[in-house]
């Protein structure tokens, strides 16, 4: 008679976004994987802005878990509380896991990501801003990082005849990590299309309506420049997702909200639980990064399972590609001097912005 198979351990993944799916996948034939994740279909983000101004992407980007684990499952809940070893669900399930990845990510003002766990409601929220957004003759961003530089190029696809002011109290767009000369492409390319550039520009007060509503009006910059606009949206404002950490783990917890790690992306003080993507202070927080940390993660459990050593995370260097609109944008490469190709931008990103390859992961068909 033969002996049977040991057990797998229980590996709990603990949210659905990018990271969270690619080290579920990576995990479900190694190990009985759990998915913990509110939402009732995983949200490809980086097309979000791109079905605000065109909802017919909608269907592309809310992409079913149904076929995501061959073996494992995901249940469709919120983690309450998460200790070592245990996770409680808001439903009042408790599961004892073996090893905890905590892939929460971070919260980010609409319409860049939505708070909304239905699909279906999420979809009349896009919808119902597409079409305040649509009769809006002055649209105002605040924020001229990625995402005000990403907003600003789709809308002007669409609406090329829309006035469009990017204002942020940072001198320059896109941030302090990146190189000069694609800050300069980036402004020469939204200069072209008419977007109004308000650099160095703090406001004295917020706008008095709330963001994605149809109503005009009127703020000043503290250098004493008036805006008058019919919408805007707040382009900035990451906010770590774990609030839900208890006893030893939520030690690891800093004051901004984001996990401390160890190289190996294990939160401070544990062997068995790690911290991926957004929700981790381990690098910045895009999405091809947190599916990096995935891999790595997923890698490491492995070795642990079997008695491997263990393998260190590398820090990325500065590397980034924004879109502007279908055809635009520019980017950087790591060890590169010279600057991505607009062309190359439309090709990887711009145009299909990468829905295939999620869909794929997903195990779906893309609509």
């Amino acid at each position: 008679m033969s002996e049977p198979s040991p057990a797998k351990p229980t590996v709990v993944v603990i949210g659905g976004g990018y990271a969270g799916v690619n080290v579920a996948k990576a995990l479900d034939e190694a190990a009985d994987v759990v998915l913990v994740e509110s939402k009732d279909a995983f949200v490809h983000n980086v097309a979000a802005l791109r079905a605000l101004v065109d909802p017919s992407w909608l269907a592309r980007i809310y992409l079913p878990y149904d076929a995501l684990l061959a073996h494992g499952r995901v249940v469709r809940d919120r983690a309450a509380k998460v200790e070592a070893g245990r996770v409680s669900l808001a439903s009042g399930e408790q599961i004892d896991a073996d090893y905890i990845v905590l892939a929460t990510g971070s919260d980010y003002p609409f319409p860049a990501k939505s708070d909304l766990d239905s699909s279906a409601a999420a979809h009349e929220k896009v919808r119902a801003t597409h079409a305040a957004l649509a009769a809006a003759p002055r649209v105002l961003l605040l924020g001229a990082g990625p995402v005000g530089i990403e907003l600003a190029g789709e809308i002007k696809a669409v609406w090329p005849d829309k006035h469009v002011t990017l204002l942020d109290m940072a001198d320059d767009v896109l941030g302090a990590r990146f190189r000069p000369e694609l800050k300069a492409e980036l402004r020469r390319q939204l200069s072209e299309l008419g977007v109004e550039l308000l650099l160095a520009s703090p406001l004295r007060e917020s706008p008095p309506t709330s963001p994605g509503e149809l109503r005009t009006f009127t703020v000043s910059t503290q250098s004493g420049t008036e805006v008058t606009a019919d919408i805007w949206f707040r382009c900035y404002g990451v906010t770590p997702v774990s609030d839900y950490l208890a006893g030893e783990l939520a030690t690891a917890r800093q004051g901004d909200g984001f996990i401390e790690v160890t190289p190996y992306l294990q939160v401070a003080g544990q062997d068995r639980v790690f911290a991926v993507g957004d929700v981790a202070a381990a690098d910045h927080k895009m999405a091809g990064i947190a599916g990096r940390q995935a891999q790595l993660v997923a890698q490491n459990i492995r070795a642990l399972i079997a008695g491997g050593d263990l393998t260190a995370y590398e820090p990325s260097q500065p590397a980034i590609i924004v879109p502007i609109g279908p055809q635009g944008g520019s980017g950087q490469r790591a060890g590169s001097e010279e600057l991505v190709a607009a062309e190359f931008v439309a090709a990887a990103k711009g145009r299909d912005m990468m829905v295939d390859r999620f869909a794929d992961l997903l195990g779906i068909s893309p609509a």
